[in-house]
């Protein structure tokens, strides 16, 4: 259930600034109109046209400069509003909010009844005009919202399907979407979703998603740990504006801290505080993207500015009778974002995402096993913990890390793990092999590793004739007798690490009288 306030920057300009919206008004953000008044869209005024071309179209055009404090302070009476009627109310942007749909029908009779109330509280309290729109997902509740449209369960996708392209709000992917001949949302639903994904990248398949009714947040979207919520008090309560931000960048900064260690971005945030008179204030905003520190910050500053400030000059909510001595930031909702660390191509930006598009690029040339990402999962050797998975897919282990697997060997793990074991010889002092009995008793002392030159290797160092190194420690054998039961599938082995006089290290295995080098230690 979405509630959508038109031309909400120019309603706050009226609200806040007295700048009439029955006039033709226009807001600027980069010499751009980026909202207009109905009477500026009468004459011709269209959002992104430059400030000249408006004007000529509209020569008594006032022009205002794009504030989102501005919007957000004024929009924070309406969200008050909605709080009043339902719980839970979610802050997209500025003029446009969002709450579950079912509590509010089931406690006013219906979704229909439930809409109705909630439009006309804003109307009366606030004396704002809005419309609300219903349907799965937060896309598509806002597509409903323009037309005031109500989506029964289940019908979303037909209700995208004549959806123009536009809509998604894409500039770029729209311009090769309808450059490919395609014009609507279920046009671009139509396609196999493989094909988006090689052909338009992440971005691409995201709007994929959202074109198909399958709105991508709810899926991913966790409730975090308790303990990356930031909490900070304050001696002198905050009654001035510029405290309040100068308090709300030093915790935005503690909680983005809190999140990057976690390997976390937060897309829903909960911003809580405490009066001196021990009034609790309470509201959570939600982004269509990741929340970095900064987003975090000035979401915290404008709902602090709305609260502290309250500039509406039309009846609403009453303002805080004091102060603000404890300000509590807690992400609602948190997604796994690899993002925050160091990674090839750097931190999360332009060129991640370029990196992106040139994945999926070489995977639909080449297949989706071109490019692939290594999985750990559970095992008793290191190749069998290790799992490659095409980029893209579900990175997901084959066998369990947990409980712990009996054989397992223990730390460290090694540093290299042979695609193909090479074969070997392990000889004692006097130059004989070293054999294993079935009670794992040890013929003579391991000294000497024989390797065989590996063919089609590139890189290999050993020689033609293979290479060869003495033996200084070993430990071992650790055995191994997988699924006996089944014999086609049976496996026995003793493993042995054995460390050489050159420093280097090698996890060998003996199986049916002859040894192997499975993997290399640092």
């Amino acid at each position: 259930m979405l509630v959508w306030c038109p031309d909400w920057p120019v309603v706050a300009a009226d609200i806040v600034d007295g700048i009439s919206a029955a006039t033709p008004v226009a807001v600027l953000h980069a010499n751009r109109v980026v909202a207009c008044s109905g009477a500026a869209r009468a004459d011709g005024v269209r959002p992104g046209l430059r400030k000249r071309e408006a004007q000529s179209r509209c020569p008594q055009l006032t022009v205002v400069e794009h504030d989102p404090g501005r919007d957000a302070r004024a929009f924070e009476p309406v969200v008050a509003a909605v709080a009043e009627i339902v719980a839970g109310v979610e802050v997209i942007r500025p003029g446009m909010c969002a709450v579950a749909a079912r509590g509010p029908a089931r406690y006013f009779g219906g979704e229909e009844l439930a809409a109705e109330r909630i439009v006309e509280h804003i109307a009366q309290t606030c004396e704002v005009e809005c419309q609300l729109g219903i349907a799965d997902g937060v896309f598509a509740a806002g597509l409903a919202a323009r037309s005031g449209r109500i989506v029964p369960p289940g019908g979303t996708p037909e209700f995208l399907a004549g959806m123009p392209l536009g809509t998604l709000g894409r500039p770029s992917l729209v311009d090769l979407l309808r450059r490919l001949g395609l014009r609507t949302l279920g046009d671009f639903a139509a396609l196999p979703a493989g094909d988006v994904l090689a052909r338009f990248g992440f971005d691409g398949a995201l709007a994929y998603r959202l074109a198909s009714a399958r709105d991508h947040r709810p899926l991913a979207v966790r409730r975090p740990p308790p303990d990356l919520a930031v909490t900070e008090t304050y001696d002198e309560p905050l009654d001035r504006v510029d405290a309040a931000a100068f308090a709300a960048r030093a915790l935005a900064e503690r909680l983005h801290d809190g999140l990057a260690r976690h390997a976390l971005a937060c897309t829903r945030l909960g911003i809580e505080a405490v009066t001196a008179h021990g009034q609790e204030l309470h509201r959570i905003w939600r982004h269509d993207g990741l929340l970095t520190a900064t987003a975090i910050a000035d979401r915290v500053r404008w709902q602090l500015d709305g609260w502290i400030s309250g500039t509406s000059r039309r009846p609403g909510p009453a303002r805080p009778t004091a102060g603000i001595v404890r300000l509590r930031l807690v992400p609602e909702g948190v997604l796994a974002h690899l993002g925050l660390q160091p990674g090839l191509w750097g931190e999360t930006g332009e060129e991640r995402e370029r990196a992106r598009r040139a994945l999926s690029r070489v995977q639909g040339l080449l297949g989706p096993e071109a490019v692939v990402t290594a999985v750990l999962g559970g095992g008793r050797s290191p190749a069998e913990q290790a799992r490659f998975v095409p980029w893209g897919d579900e990175r997901v282990p084959l066998r369990q890390p947990a409980p712990p697997w009996p054989g397992r060997l223990s730390a460290p793990a090694p540093a290299v793990v042979l695609p193909e074991p090479m074969p070997a010889a392990v000889l004692d002092a006097t130059g004989e092999p070293v054999r294993v009995t079935a009670r794992l008793e040890v013929s003579a002392s391991p000294a000497r590793l024989e390797i065989s030159a590996p063919a089609g290797v590139a890189g290999w160092a050993g020689g033609a004739a293979g290479w060869t190194g003495e033996i200084v420690g070993w430990a071992g054998p650790w055995p191994v007798d997988e699924r006996w039961w089944a014999p086609a599938e049976a496996s026995r082995r003793a493993r042995f690490q054995v460390g050489l006089a050159d420093g280097a290290a090698m996890l060998l295995s003996l199986a049916g009288g002859r040894w192997w080098v499975e993997a290399i230690y640092d």
